[in-house]
């Protein structure tokens, strides 16, 4: 039995096409910015999602940090969501290497930040407090899609209020799949957009940092300093160019399957959040630990927690899917 793997879609492995794209793919030192196919890549995405520059680097937790790093000076604040990937979830990077201080306030049940909650969050000018320079978002927020309504109120509220607006877009392309719209109208309402190549594309490395030229070349000098400069890096960007190029329409297929797992699930009597895209929310409580057992005894693996979340996938299929609703079912009436 193949192992049917829910935690999180950064588990999927590169497909057929995509390794002869890596195995084939001119390479250079691209430190020295001789790389080709890196070089294209970050000119391809900038030209998709509307930006001068981009550039590449191993994760996305340091292309956020870079974001902020380009943003805000030390000493200086951004507000974020008290779940964003930026906040809780990079080991307080932006703090610890940044000595930029975090404003988190309650992400709402849409995944937006209430305008009105950040309003009363920016500090005046004055020297007591950290100058609030940047707003942050997420998108997806916990597979919920942030509308585009919100994101034109969001980019006028801080040009109104002088700060820059930043995009954690890690599954940007599940939004933008999820609303039928193009990527890049999603990122032209910010100043910079983090997009992750890793998750639900199915590259097995990278993300790639988009933003005004000015910004990008501060970027590139930080990406220096906190160690993520890379040499021959071509067959990794190749990755990110195929799955640009072959795997973001297939997006709609995880969030069929999420959708289908969480209303079958719901039927069976269990606890689920409304699914948008490619994550499903269960509310398991104390039998989280049991349940997880349960599933990776029939192939299935699943993170342990009250509030259980399997993310489809790629690597994923309805059958498989449909596996993991019988286990669920089996479960329940143990």
């Amino acid at each position: 039995m193949s192992v049917i793997d829910l935690r999180s879609d950064t588990v999927t492995q590169p497909t057929p096409g995509m390794r002869d794209a890596m195995a084939s793919a001119p390479s250079g030192d691209d430190v020295y910015g001789e790389d080709p196919s890196v070089n294209l890549l970050e000119a391809e995405l900038a030209q998709r999602l509307g930006f001068a520059a981009a550039l590449f680097v191993p994760t996305g937790t340091m292309s956020n940090l870079l974001a902020l790093m380009a943003h805000c000076e030390r000493g200086e604040e951004y507000i974020v969501g008290q779940q964003a990937h930026t906040y809780k979830y990079e080991g307080g990077g932006a703090a610890v290497l940044g000595s930029i201080q975090p404003q988190p306030l309650e992400v709402q049940a849409d995944g937006s930040l209430d305008l009105a909650q950040v309003a009363e969050a920016i500090k005046p000018d004055d020297f007591h407090f950290a100058r609030t320079r940047l707003l942050a978002l997420e998108n997806t927020m916990q597979g919920k899609v942030l509308p585009m309504s919100y994101l034109a109120a969001a980019r006028a509220f801080t040009r109104e209020h002088g700060l820059a607006l930043h995009l954690d877009g890690a599954r940007l392309y599940n939004a933008a799949v999820k609303l039928g719209v193009e990527a890049r109208e999603i990122a032209g309402h910010f100043d910079s957009v983090s997009v992750c190549l890793s998750k639900g594309l199915g590259a097995p490395v990278g993300s790639v940092l988009c933003g005004a030229s000015a910004l990008i070349a501060r970027a590139r000098r930080l990406r220096k300093m906190v160690g993520g400069g890379m040499r021959q890096a071509g067959s990794l960007a190749a990755a990110g160019l195929y799955a640009l190029d072959h795997q973001v329409a297939r997006l709609a297929d995880d969030h069929a399957n999420a959708q289908w797992l969480g209303d079958e699930l719901r039927r069976a009597g269990y606890s689920v959040e409304p699914v948008q895209t490619n994550m499903v929310y269960v509310q398991i409580g104390e039998q989280a630990q049991a349940l997880k057992a349960f599933a990776q005894a029939r192939g299935i693996k699943l993170s342990a927690a009250p509030r259980l979340r399997m993310v489809t996938h790629l690597d994923v299929s309805r059958a498989q899917i449909e596996h993991v609703l019988a286990t669920f079912v089996e479960f329940s009436r143990k």
